[in-house]
């Protein structure tokens, strides 16, 4: 499953996103989750039964995924709030207990640190197998993104698909 942090259609995550479905292994099916901007602020009193349509949404995509990959911007040093909120959802529930999870940082070089930083810390929480040889920083040049919003240099292409090919083989082990 293909988690972007951004609302924006046009973002260098989705740009990494959209790339991930192009590169990824014969077979395998990358599906991108677009539910963000309908979850609702997370309040733990609505962490219970019956859960929001987009919460119980959110969570049904996560169980029926082999694996996470995520691509988020940073905004004032950590997650931008909308993201964040989606993961504040997914800390009650058991989805993504034990679910191999990484992330690819497509900010310019020097960047992306502490949304990372605090990725991990929260994936901590919701007892996800992050797989650290799958989390990449591949910062997006825009003048290697085609018409269509897919990147097209061939190394970057390539050590995208070597990501997501390192986190399927944690699929598997």
């Amino acid at each position: 499953m293909l988690l972007s942090g951004s609302l924006r259609a046009g973002s260098s995550n989705e740009v990494m996103l959209r790339t991930a479905r192009e590169v990824a292994p014969p077979g395998v099916r990358a599906v991108r989750y677009t539910g963000l901007a309908d979850l609702p602020h997370f309040n733990p009193d609505d962490d219970t039964d019956p859960l929001p349509a987009p919460v119980t949404g959110l969570r049904a995509a996560i169980a029926e995924a082999d694996a996470l990959l995520i691509c988020t911007p940073e905004y004032a040093g950590t997650l931008p709030g909308s993201f964040k909120n989606l993961l504040d959802w997914t800390v009650g529930g058991t989805e993504i207990g034990d679910k191999p999870s990484a992330w690819v940082t497509a900010a310019a070089p020097g960047r992306g640190g502490g949304a990372a930083a605090t990725l991990r810390t929260v994936l901590g929480y919701t007892g996800a197998a992050i797989v650290d040889e799958a989390c990449v920083h591949l910062p997006v040049d825009r003048a290697q993104v085609d018409e269509a919003g897919v990147i097209t240099d061939p190394g970057v292409r390539a050590r995208l698909a070597e990501t997501i090919t390192r986190l399927l083989d944690a699929v598997g082990g």
